[in-house]
């Protein structure tokens, strides 16, 4: 059975959750104080954590940024705060997605199966994608530039297996939003802009016009095969 945390300190909203992930063969953990949400994500070591942004002790933000680097599952903010800015900082500090409430249960359960399953697939791949110096590892779910281990968040993983599996092509924001989260691009969501931005950070692209994964204007983003050489 797989394990969700979810980190809601309103007690009705996350009986709520919960009975119903539930219900659907999830098995739920909740976590009212954000004091303890630190230590109960690192020791339960949950798949997926829902995690609200307005806790008591700490928020959500200081949460995110506190285990990124220690857990390797997914993080999705499920949050009444729907701001670009809130979104974008979520995202930068390491969120696999940004969840608006309210939701439909339907619509959550469906986007957290679309998270597991994606992660499940990558590392039942086993498959390794090599250009140059760079090794990516579907099975071990590791990137490594040059021998040295590449941090990567799920979600940054994620997008860089997606988009070096299609290396040569232009992949726009909406194949990427539809593959990676399940919805369409509404011309306004730049969630894949601060990721990629991250990902180039990570793999040393960081010229003025990044070469690596390169940005083609007004149709997407392409994986450089030849800049890896």
């Amino acid at each position: 059975m797989t394990d969700i945390l979810l980190i809601e300190d309103d007690e009705r909203l996350g009986a709520l959750v919960a009975h119903y992930l539930g219900k659907h063969g999830y098995r739920v953990a909740v976590e009212a104080d954000g004091a303890r949400a630190v230590q109960a994500i690192l020791e339960r070591a949950p798949a997926l954590v829902l995690l609200d942004i307005s806790l008591p002790g700490q928020d959500g933000f200081e949460i995110c940024r506190a285990v990124r680097a220690r857990y390797a599952g997914i993080i999705c903010m499920l949050t009444a705060r729907t701001d670009d800015i809130d979104q974008v900082l979520g995202l930068e500090l390491g969120a696999d997605d940004y969840i608006g409430k309210p939701i439909e249960p339907r619509v959550l359960l469906a986007r957290l199966r679309a998270h597991l399953r994606r992660d499940n697939a990558t590392r039942q791949g086993g498959n390794l994608l090599c250009f140059g110096q760079l090794r990516i590892d579907r099975g071990t779910r590791e990137a490594t530039l040059h021998t040295r281990r590449i941090e990567l968040t799920t979600a940054e993983f994620d997008l860089l297996v997606l988009l070096a599996d299609r290396a040569g092509h232009i992949l726009s924001r909406d194949d990427l939003l539809q593959s990676l989260r399940g919805i369409n691009f509404d011309g306004l969501d730049r969630s894949i802009d601060a990721r990629i931005s991250r990902l180039r950070r990570k793999l040393g692209d960081l010229a003025e016009e990044p070469e690596r994964i390169k940005t083609v204007r007004g149709k997407g983003y392409l994986f450089n095969r030849a800049a890896w050489e």
